[in-house]
């Protein structure tokens, strides 16, 4: 199956709220586990974390790309600028150029497509969105395969396959993986 792309702004957010909102759709976080939030906000509804995600939309932050089968939302990449997130564990580098490096750090695909390859496709779509808006490299945060956590965020084996290097842990499960932009 082969996914067309388009990226999350206030034309395609009505898709995003869709594809999250459906049975199984990451609603319960609305992509916000790695993004800054008001001090204080932990325990907030999952309608906070919606708000607070359209509001990256609505000032034109990028923060992600969908994938479509037949006009239908089916996956999601989370992408954006470093300085849109939390500290994730990479290296405090491009201090100059802070929005060099974009963070990937969620996939989501619907359940009945997993297992299609869609995560690979999302991949190189995330990385064409990252160099588009300027990147000079993708940084993701993914598991090992039989990590019982942190899934969402991808496994090491994707991103190898890709071309990203390995630059070492990030807290106990993740890694930290880069990919140069030519």
């Amino acid at each position: 199956m082969d996914l067309t792309f388009r990226d999350v702004d206030t034309t395609t957010w009505d898709d995003l709220d869709t594809l999250f909102s459906s049975r199984g759709g990451p609603k319960y976080c609305w992509c916000m586990v790695w993004r800054p939030k008001p001090s204080g906000a932990s325990k907030v509804s999952n309608d906070v974390r919606r708000g607070w995600l359209k509001a990256f939309v609505d000032r034109s932050v990028p923060i992600g790309i969908l994938g479509y089968a037949d006009d239908e939302p089916v996956g999601w990449c989370s992408i954006g600028p470093r300085p849109e997130h939390r500290r994730l564990g990479g290296p405090d580098d491009f201090a100059d150029r802070p929005n060099a490096v974009w963070s990937l750090t969620c996939f989501y695909v619907k359940r009945a497509l997993r297992g299609e390859g869609l995560s690979r496709q999302l991949l190189d779509a995330a990385i064409e969105r990252a160099r588009r808006g300027g990147a000079e490299v993708v940084e993701a945060y993914p598991v090992l395969p039989s990590s019982p956590s942190y899934r969402f965020m991808g496994v090491t084996t994707l991103f190898k396959r890709a071309g990203f290097e390995e630059l070492g842990p990030a807290g106990t499960r993740r890694h930290v993986m880069r990919l140069a932009l030519d």
